[in-house]
């Protein structure tokens, strides 16, 4: 079978079920996994994908095969397993998922003591290896006892939500809450008691048949039924998640769906307030609001590359209390350095009630301040050749190649990167307060992209 298995990526494992993944393949992960780690309890979660549950029994059979005991969670969001192993102590956590990935995948994200990421470079490539010579017969099972229990994670869950985000101050907001079906509808369950918020349910119930497609908001199409929602007035803040809710997204009182760009300052402010002269790492490709309302409310500013696995691990060098990127993911030093789709939005519910002011008020002056083309996707041949003909176009402005190409000028910048996975590029264009800048820059370097 070789060393290289389909469903390994760089951050975790995704494939289509049961051709790229399936419970023979789960249980040599699950091998893999403990054979590479030494991990002696492992906690595992899934999602409400319909292949879950048996892809979790294979891997608690691999891991129980190597010795290590598992703590079953059942169906949760990826930022509880990031909790309960770094919370309860616990050796190492799976969550199995795809995330927005169409219906017939799924797939893993793993992580070490205190969460610590497990990806291309801290040693998922390893389990891969092994995971391929356990499928080729070339690795005896470990034979050793193991026990398993299962586990209810959410209370303690809430509680903690509840620490790093004291809910005092949101009595009377008016939320409307979308899951899409996805697993954070669970946990908005648990939640809600605590919370004095109205909160008006969508799309609520957890269905693995997604029976209103794959949630996942960063594309109009997801989000449109709580947009046109949020137009009725009716509403203080919308929100809605991926299916793994490791991801939240945010639409204002007027039905404006409010890039995640934007999002990342107002975090950044929000949390700055508890935390001054605090560092706050941001990514590369949309850069200037950051930087603008970080400096302006005392923090230090610090460029990484995109990708969880580098935030996580710079977050920890720089002693950050928050990271953010524009893709919606948003880490917080208070839950281990991890993403969360919880406390985003508790953090925002409360910067609307500290300041008197709606979502849209909080974020109109920025959007304003630094138009944005939000990020756009092309396929092409040749990545490297690509961005090299951009870099040869745009002579004389500042380079930046923390994580693919940004160049500035004085009144707009770009950053154009390439796909890890894919022969996709993506291109991100923000100006200072010129939106015909904006449009006309945007056309410009596509025109090369696109040939």
């Amino acid at each position: 079978m070789g060393q290289y298995l389909a469903c390994f990526k760089a951050y975790d494992v995704r494939g289509k079920v049961p051709g790229e993944l399936n419970p023979e393949i789960a249980r040599a992960i699950g091998r893999a996994y403990a054979r590479q780690t030494g991990a002696k309890t492992v906690c595992v979660g899934y999602d409400i994908r319909l292949s879950g549950p048996e892809l979790a029994e294979a891997l608690t059979g691999g891991l129980n095969e190597e010795g290590t005991s598992v703590v079953d969670l059942g169906m949760v969001g990826t930022e509880m397993v990031y909790f309960a192993t770094a919370a309860y102590g616990y050796d190492g956590g799976v969550m199995i998922t795809a995330s927005h990935n169409p219906p017939e995948y799924n797939g893993m994200k793993m992580v070490r003591q205190e969460s610590r990421p497990i990806s291309g470079d801290t040693g998922l490539y390893d389990i891969e290896k092994d995971a391929a010579d356990i499928l080729a017969g070339q690795v005896a099972p470990g034979g050793k006892s193991a026990t398993n229990s299962k586990k209810d994670a959410y209370p303690d869950f809430v509680q903690h939500l509840l620490q790093v985000c004291p809910p005092s101050g949101l009595k009377g907001f008016k939320v409307l809450a979308s899951p899409g079906n996805g697993a954070a509808g669970v946990a908005m369950e648990a939640l809600m008691p605590h919370v004095p918020l109205q909160v008006t349910k969508m799309m609520f119930e957890p269905d693995g048949h997604f029976p209103n497609g794959v949630p996942n908001p960063i594309l109009e199409e997801s989000r449109a039924p709580v947009v046109e929602a949020m137009k009725t007035g009716q509403y203080d803040l919308g929100i809605a998640w991926d299916g793994d809710y490791d991801r939240c997204f945010f639409v204002d009182e007027r039905g404006e769906f409010i890039e995640g760009y934007y999002l990342v300052g107002l975090l950044a402010q929000s949390i700055l307030a508890d935390n001054p002269g605090a560092a706050i790492i941001y990514d590369p490709r949309l850069t200037w609001n950051t930087l603008e309302i970080v400096e302006q409310h005392g923090g230090r500013p610090v460029m990484c590359k995109s990708g969880h696995a580098f935030i996580k691990e710079k977050m920890r060098a720089e002693n950050a209390v928050y990271g953010g990127e524009m893709s919606a993911h948003h880490y917080f030093k208070s839950h281990w350095y991890c993403d969360s789709g919880m406390i985003p939005m508790l953090l925002t519910l409360r910067l609307m009630a500290q300041t008197g002011k709606s979502l849209g008020e909080l974020v109109g002056g920025m959007m304003d301040r630094y138009p944005c083309s939000g990020e756009i996707n092309s396929t092409v041949a040749d990545v490297k050749a690509t961005l090299a003909a951009v870099e040869a176009k745009y002579q004389g402005g500042e380079i930046d190649r923390t994580d693919g190409l940004s160049i500035e000028f004085q009144d707009w910048r770009f950053n154009l990167r390439g796909s890890n996975t894919e022969p996709v590029i993506r291109l991100n264009v923000e100006t200072r307060g010129d939106k015909n800048l904006l449009a006309a820059k945007t056309e410009e370097i596509l025109a090369i992209v696109r040939g």
